[in-house]
């Protein structure tokens, strides 16, 4: 894989290992800069195969990876045989050829490093774009990167009906808190991109956007929209989020709310009368409001649920759905808030909120499993996967029945 493959086994004593090893890597990149070009061109000539393959992403180095290039292409992670194998060494040395100084210290210091990289494609208008994860592994790196779709959907592409599309314009909501919630992989990013292409596009006014990293790289049409990555541009999520209330915005995208102290800022914000679109690990939206709420000790969950009542607008819980074709659709669940949610939430009924969606057709509302059905009653998913990816599958049952 690497034409230096063996000086580096050779200049690399058995018995440095971790940290000291890769240090010991770095200082040998420092001294053979065309070491570290070759290495830098080969990782990112088996991140552009990405698109080639259709993939999603792409998983190397560490144990774990059995000396193999992993690719996920529509749902499926599975080892791709073109480049051979790959020692430990030389994966780690590639993964280090994409790291800044500050990136290696951040790496060895924390054992991680998150990063965004890009690369300029010949004859293409936009860049190639990957989030990345680099990571210890049994003494070894591995990195697990993510393809940045630079394609933006049109909203009327993800199927919300006009109502909650309304919600999240500002021209008709100026304020309330938008959750994109969902599994890692399950189409966050590409939806909350297509909101704020709407805004952008409809809407005159100031978004900031706090990610971590930033993928999608938004031009100013009739909003300026500002990019702060954290890490490079802003301490936290948490900080992030304070200064923004400074810099007169209209609407804030705060990338994930990870923690209890991101989570009250954002609910003080949108408290203070913002509109605000975040992210969540959790995949339905009572599931969201109660990861929320059990963030926060026992003495404290009153007010939040009663801050989260009075300030959240939509909660959309998405998964991306093997096809009969092998390939992924978009299923998701949607919560419009109105006077009976948020008196559910206040009064800690939030399993009331199951039957409201159900019933909330009208309001632009639906189910996980409605929408389940649905698809599979197209023809564009088998009976299994509604099955599989349901929240409830008593009530998938059910459906799957009529």
């Amino acid at each position: 894989m690497l034409s230096f493959a063996n000086e580096l086994r050779v200049n690399l004593p058995e018995h440095l290992m971790g940290t000291n090893r890769f240090q010991a890597m770095n200082k040998l990149m420092t001294i053979n800069s065309e070491w570290r070009k070759e290495a830098f061109y080969k990782v990112k000539s088996i991140l552009l195969k990405m698109y080639e393959l259709d993939a999603s992403d792409m998983e190397m180095g560490g144990f774990g990876s059995n000396n193999m290039i992993w690719y996920r292409i529509y749902g499926v992670k599975s080892p791709h045989k073109e480049y051979g194998e790959i020692s430990h060494d030389s994966a780690s040395f590639m993964l280090l050829s994409l790291l800044t100084e500050e990136g290696k210290v951040d790496l060895l210091k924390n054992k991680n490093s998150d990063l965004s990289v890009g690369f300029k494609i010949e004859g293409q208008p936009v860049d190639a774009r990957f989030r990345c994860d680099i990571y210890y592994e049994n003494g070894s790196l591995a990195g697990s990167f993510r393809k940045i779709n630079q394609t933006l959907y049109p909203i009327e592409a993800l199927n919300f009906e006009e109502i909650i599309r309304k919600r999240f314009h500002l021209n008709f909501e100026k304020r309330g808190l938008v959750l994109i919630t969902g599994i890692t992989g399950s189409g966050k990013s590409t939806t909350l991109d297509a909101i704020v292409n709407m805004n952008n596009a409809e809407s005159k006014g100031h978004i900031i956007i706090i990610g971590h990293p930033i993928e999608f790289i938004h031009r100013s049409i009739g909003c300026i929209i500002r990019h702060r990555e954290v890490g490079d541009d802003v301490l936290s999520f948490k900080s992030g989020t304070r200064e923004a209330l400074r810099q007169d915005p209209d609407i804030i995208v705060v990338g994930e709310m990870r923690d209890a102290e991101t989570m009250a800022t954002v609910l003080e914000i949108t408290d203070s009368g913002h509109k605000v679109f975040s992210t969540l690990h959790t995949s339905s939206a009572i599931e969201s409001i109660h990861r929320i709420v059990g963030e926060f000790p026992p003495d404290e969950q009153e007010r939040i649920r009663n801050r989260l009542a009075d300030t959240l607008s939509v909660v959309v819980s998405q998964k991306l759905v093997p096809t009969v074709d092998n390939k992924l659709i978009l299923s998701k669940e949607v919560l419009s808030v109105n006077a009976s949610v948020i008196a559910a939430i206040k009064n800690n009924n939030v399993t009331e909120i199951y039957q409201m969606i159900s019933e909330g057709k009208r309001h632009g509302m639906i189910s996980m499993e409605q929408d389940l059905y649905n698809l599979c009653k197209k023809g564009l998913i088998s009976k299994e996967n509604a099955l599989n990816y349901s929240n409830n599958k008593s009530r998938m049952t059910q459906l799957l029945q009529y």
